[in-house]
């Protein structure tokens, strides 16, 4: 305990230097699954051709598999590519938002497919162009599932920022590194708790967001009568 008061400063540093690198790539990777997922739910449409339907799943595989590819090789990796440095930090916002967008485009897939062919058509009918069938019906309702799927990633990445501490890029696994180093157990207690700390708030702070920005979900959280609130709403709105 004696460590922890005596370096809170220190721990301070860590930890704005730790979301400093964690959450623009939370941010970057929900934004490019956006249109990603899109345009794999266009080419797998009913009614489309099987090349396209296969171009699409090629796609929601591919971004899988960048999970697969170890976070550390990767680090090291990415310099040698892009030409930066390796103690370059955004050599691991880079990197962390490959992983971002290997979870979160099956989870954006699986969101828009999850909406309700009925609502669409419906929607359409209405008048609605595909612009605003999409931003206004479609991504919506979809929204507890991409809610989900960041929920994930933002504590998928939290967790994976604190490995680039090996190559020197300072984060709360800078506390990891150094307690190691000089046999420092709290130092390495208080990293690890702070990770801890820091992915359950913002876990927190996005469900909270989720129900300011998605309200109708506290009520009716599935069914018609949620399809059709969203519809009334972009009905008012257009």
């Amino acid at each position: 305990m004696k460590w922890v008061l005596s370096n809170l400063d220190t721990i301070g540093d860590d930890t704005v230097s730790h979301l400093a690198i964690a959450i623009p790539p939370i941010i970057i990777a929900f934004v490019l699954s956006i249109p990603i997922g899109w345009l794999v739910v266009r080419l797998q449409r009913p009614g489309g051709s099987r090349l396209a339907a296969g171009v699409g799943s090629s796609i929601v595989t591919l971004a899988g598999l960048l999970y697969a590819i170890p976070s550390l090789a990767l680090f090291v990796a990415l310099p040698g590519i892009i030409g930066t440095g390796l103690q370059d930090p955004i050599n691991v916002v880079i990197s962390l938002t490959l992983y971002g967008l290997a979870l979160m485009v099956r989870s954006t897939v699986d969101g828009l497919t999850s909406v309700d062919a009925a609502t669409k058509s419906a929607s359409t009918a209405m008048g609605y162009s595909a612009a605003q069938r999409f931003f206004r019906v479609e991504l919506p309702l979809a929204g507890p599932v991409l809610l989900a799927g960041l929920r994930v990633v933002s504590v998928s990445t939290i967790s994976l920022t604190t490995v680039g501490a090996v190559l020197g890029i300072q984060s709360l696994g800078s506390l990891f590194t150094d307690g190691l180093a000089r046999g420092i157990f709290e130092e390495i207690l208080s990293g690890i708790v702070m990770v801890l700390v820091l992915a359950f708030v913002l876990d927190g702070l996005l469900v909270l967001l989720g129900r300011i920005v998605m309200p109708w979900t506290k009520r009716e959280p599935r069914g018609r009568r949620a399809s059709r609130r969203v519809l009334q709403r972009a009905e008012v709105a257009s």
